[in-house]
């Protein structure tokens, strides 16, 4: 058995990841176990999505950010990494000024990429270990900056699209509703030639929503569930989230946005039910490191 440790640093709207993960190669099966995810809730988006620049402060928590992470991937044995930037670092002007400095101060070179690329990535991701792959799903990856949507057909892609359209910007009235109609446009199209679709929800907020829901692991969260919650959370303040429902207080805003945003798809999509396999963009960095390392 041979056993290698890899990391995946994702700077994305509402915070910044990094996932740590075991990459076990056991007689040429190949395991990815993860080892460790450290969470910095630092909102880039809401200076990309407001001012249209990352701000002087968070650009020295990035950096801090950063250097603390030098030191775990030093302490962890971590072989090789990835840093991908997503929408907030991709919308703001001083966006290559960010990277430029960050490389400087701490000897890690960041990565801008596009919605497509981000797409592609997360497509790497085994999501039907434990889930039904003969099912036709639409794929829904809500972050803060962006939403990627792609069409899923026995575990093969037909088709995938990223919108503008994160619960920060969504937070900050950012989203036009323009972007609304081309996502629901967008939805139907690619749905309604199929009799029935089922939604596979990715990132921390359907994630936590599951988790409140006190459902198995493995079994979905249904619309009217998803509703019932939504409805309790909006019943509440901000303070009154935080409190009484123990969200961190980064979680307790954007948690009603991305609740609202899978409910539109359930209904534009004439979805019931929503699978969360509890991945996102890291765990396809994970995949996306050692398939360039293997090729090699």
């Amino acid at each position: 058995m041979k056993i290698e440790k890899y990391a995946a640093i994702d700077i994305g709207s509402n915070a910044i990841r990094m996932l740590v993960s075991n990459i076990i190669d056991d007689q040429n099966e190949i395991y990815f176990l993860k080892d460790s995810l450290v969470r910095v809730p630092i909102r880039l988006g809401q200076d990309s999505f407001t001012s249209g620049k990352i701000s002087d402060k968070n650009i020295k928590r990035i950096i801090q950010s950063m250097n603390a992470f030098v030191l775990l991937m030093k302490v962890h044995g971590v072989k090789d990494y990835l840093v991908f930037a997503t929408s907030a670092l991709r919308s703001a002007t001083n966006g290559n000024k960010v990277i430029k400095k960050v490389l400087e101060k701490s000897g890690i070179k960041i990565e801008i990429i596009d919605g497509k690329k981000e797409a592609k990535i997360i497509s790497n991701i085994n999501v039907f270990e434990t889930i039904d792959h003969e099912k036709i799903f639409l794929y829904v990856d809500v972050g803060g900056g962006s939403t990627e949507f792609s069409i899923l057909e026995k575990g093969k892609y037909l088709n995938s699209k990223s919108f503008k359209i994160g619960t920060v910007r969504l937070l900050n009235n950012s989203v036009t509703q323009k972007t609304w109609e081309n996502v629901e446009s967008w939805i139907k199209k690619n749905t309604e030639c199929f009799p029935e679709v089922y939604l596979l929800g990715t990132g921390g907020n359907i994630n936590k929503l599951h988790k409140m829901a006190d459902i198995k692991e493995d079994q979905p969260i249904t619309c009217f569930t998803l509703k019932a919650l939504y409805n309790k959370l909006i019943s509440l303040t901000y303070e009154e989230r935080i409190i009484k429902l123990g969200l961190n207080p980064d979680r307790s805003d954007v948690i009603l946005p991305a609740a609202k945003l899978f409910i539109k798809t359930l209904n534009w999509s004439g979805a019931k039910f929503v699978y969360v396999p509890k991945v996102g963009l890291s765990d396809g960095m994970i995949r996306e490191l050692y398939k360039k390392k293997h090729n090699k």
